[in-house]
Formats: structure tokens, sequence, C-alpha cells
């Protein structure tokens, strides 16, 4: 029984041996250098520069064309609104104080003329009733002549007399009546100018304290321009309580759907870019959200970009359209544009920090089980994190690190 025991100890012994002695093996085997596969896919060389999101049109919204504004409130800056949303009011207490007066001024125009044409009315008839007795008086008159002239001279004589009287008043009564008609037309149109007026002043009022309401002409993001009364180093966006001219533009929404990249490039970059070509920009503050689209235009000329710098470099102006809108984008938001300037198909990819010069040219270091054997390799492109190689097979594993000297194997 005890030799059994010792046998079996000795086994023990002997198999912990061995496991202790292969995991040493197997852990200075192993490499201390991270590694990597080498992949093949299509390869794109892109350039990157920064960018931004940038309206091509804006539309400006004025005030109205009223002296003496003053802003009650308005919509949050950046906001999104939509068109026809009221976006900004003016205070209009004292327009509403001049609408009462000119509508109580309307309301007396209005009664001073019904007053002047119901005048008018009566006297016209009254005039129709005199006229008419006038004329029946010398239809009488006429009737009686030829009977008094039967009956003798002088009875006749007398009845023309009377005739030539009733003629008289008659006409007198005709003078009389168009004397009124042109009276009370007189009349009649000074009231009516009157009332037009008074009515022209409320209308006015009106359509003033209505345009003291702002409404949102397109849906956007809407901004506030710079308010300069207060003098160039004071100068601050337009806010609540400020002063505004009549017809002055205080704020401006720009058109999203003509929202393209804007990037500035310097002359070195703008050599290796075309219409057309694909570009990729990642938001600053939406990097979840990426905008794809191509460039459209390149600018002719440099224009200096007034930035952090001075003096201000020499830039060209590229323009990328946005092949689809989020709501999420704004105007001024920055972020990075990688644009495809050529793509490389069925390339061998590798990563850029992979590859290493030695006596000048390129290589990678080959995994060979716990050494690395430095290979040759001619670099076809690369961009900022890969590089495209020929000159080593899809798979194989290469090092991310310079291996330490004992690894190496030429």
């Amino acid at each position: 029984m005890k030799r059994w025991l010792q046998i079996v100890v000795v086994i023990l012994i002997a198999g912990a041996v061995y496991y202790g002695v292969r995991a040493f093996r197997s852990k200075a085997m192993a490499p201390d250098v991270p590694t990597v596969s080498a992949r093949q896919g299509t390869f794109q060389v892109t350039v990157s520069v920064r960018g931004s999101l940038n309206p091509v049109r804006s539309v400006q919204i004025q005030a109205p064309r009223i002296s003496g504004l003053i802003i009650a409130s308005l919509a949050p800056s950046g906001s999104l609104v939509h068109a026809g949303e009221v976006v900004a009011t003016f205070d209009s207490g004292t327009a509403k104080d001049v609408q009462v007066s000119d509508l109580a001024t309307l309301n007396q125009a209005k009664a001073q003329l019904a007053q002047v044409q119901a005048q008018a009315k009566i006297t016209d008839q009254q005039d129709a009733l005199d006229l008419a007795t006038d004329e029946n008086a010398v239809a009488k008159a006429k009737l009686n002549v030829v009977l008094k002239s039967v009956q003798s001279a002088i009875d006749g004589k007398e009845a023309k007399l009377a005739l030539g009287m009733a003629e008289e008043q008659l006409k007198v009564e005709k003078a009389t009546v168009q004397s009124h008609k042109a009276s009370s037309a007189a009349q009649i149109a000074t009231d009516l100018r009157s009332e037009e007026k008074a009515q022209a002043d409320y209308d006015l009022i009106s359509k003033q304290i209505e345009e003291m309401t702002v409404h949102a002409p397109i849906t956007g993001h809407i901004t506030y321009l710079m308010n300069h009364s207060n003098g160039h180093d004071n100068e601050a966006p337009f806010k609540v309580g400020d002063s505004v001219w009549g017809n002055g533009a205080f704020a401006e929404i720009p058109d999203m759907k003509t929202l393209q990249v804007l990037a500035k490039v310097s002359e070195v970059t703008r050599g290796q870019l075309l219409a057309g070509q694909p570009i990729r920009m990642t938001l600053d503050s939406l990097p979840e959200l990426p905008i794809r689209g191509r460039i459209l235009s390149i600018s002719a000329l440099t224009e200096p970009d007034f930035g952090t710098t001075w003096p201000p470099p020499q830039v060209f102006r590229v323009n990328a359209s946005i092949d689809q809108f989020s709501p999420r984008m704004q105007p001024a938001m920055n972020g990075s544009v990688d644009v495809v300037t050529k793509r490389i198909p069925n390339a061998i990819i590798v990563p850029a920090e992979a590859i290493f010069p030695i006596e000048g040219k390129p290589n990678v270091y080959v995994q060979n089980g716990d050494h690395f054997t430095p290979a040759p390799v001619s670099v076809l492109a690369r961009s900022a994190d890969n590089a495209a190689v020929s000159g080593i097979q899809a798979g194989t594993r290469i090092a991310l690190k310079q291996p330490q000297p004992g690894k190496i194997k030429h």
C-alpha cells in the first residue's frame, strides 16, 4: 500500500513538472508584440478637411413699416419654426389706443354723414311738395286768366297779373330746389370724404397692429441679426425690448432645402479635388449622423479666410451636396469632411502604423511563430489610418509595433 502511494506521488509530481514546462515554453514563445491580419478590400484614398453646414439661401424677416417699434416677444434663437408660425411680436399698446380713437372718429363721421343724408332727403321731399304747390298755382292762374278775360277786360288784366306772380314764384321755387340740391350734395360729399378718411385711418392702424405680429415665411431654424444701434463695440443680436427701425431686418431663417457642406481648403488640397467626388462628413456634435454627398463646385479664385491666424490664409471654397437631410442638422454645424479622391479595388490593406522604414524603404514585420521577418512592401496609397500595399498576401499576420531585435529574423 505504501509503495502504491509513492508511485502516485511520483506520477503527480511528473505531471506538474510537465505542465509547468509546457506553460513556460508557451509563454516564452508567445510574442509580446500586437499583431493584425492584412485584409483585402476596396481601399479609398481620402483627403480630410474641416467643413460646416451652410445654407445657400436665407430669408430675412423684416419689421413692419412703422416707426417706434419695440420688440415684445421673440421665438428662441436657433429654434425650429414652421412656415406661418408667430416668431415675433411688437408692442402694440400705443397703436391700440390710436385704433380706439380712430374707431370713435369713424363712428362719428358715419353718424354725421347719415344725419346729413337724412336731412337732404327731408329737404328734397319738402322742395318737391313746394314745387308741386307752385306748379298747381300757375295752372290755376292760367285757367283763371281765360275765365276772367271773358267776363271783363279789367278782370282779365288782374288775372294775368296774378298769373305772372305765380310764374315768378314757380321760378323762385325751382331755383330754391336747385340750391338745396347743390348744398346737400356738397355737404354729403364733404362728410363722405371725412368718413373715407376716418375709415382709411382706422384700416391703416388696424393693419399696422396686425403686422406687429410677425410670422415665419418659411420653415427653418431662426437666428437673429446683430443690433448695431448701440455702436460697434456693444452690438448684440436683437432681443426683447430692443427698438427696430421700420421695415428693418431683425432676423433670418436659412432655407434648409438649400443646405450644403462648405469647406475651405488650401492650394495643395485643392489640387486633389474634383467636382463629383463623393464626400462623407462627421459632425462634431452629431457623430452618429453621417452626411454623404458629392462635391458640387470649387471656387476658381482664392479668398482670405479670416479665422484665428493673421495674416489670413488664402483658401478655396468647396461646396458639396447633402444626399439626405435630417431635421437635426442646423446651419453652422462643424465637422470633419473626408473626400474620396480615388478607389483601389482588391487592395491589400494594413494599418498605417504597421509600416516601418528599413534603410529608407517601407517594410512590414511578418509573424513566423515567435519571431518576425521583415518583408518589403510598396505603398500604393495611404490615408490617416490605413495604407494599401503590395508585396504580402491577405491574411498575413504583421506586427503593429517594432519588435525587439531578438525577435527579428532576416
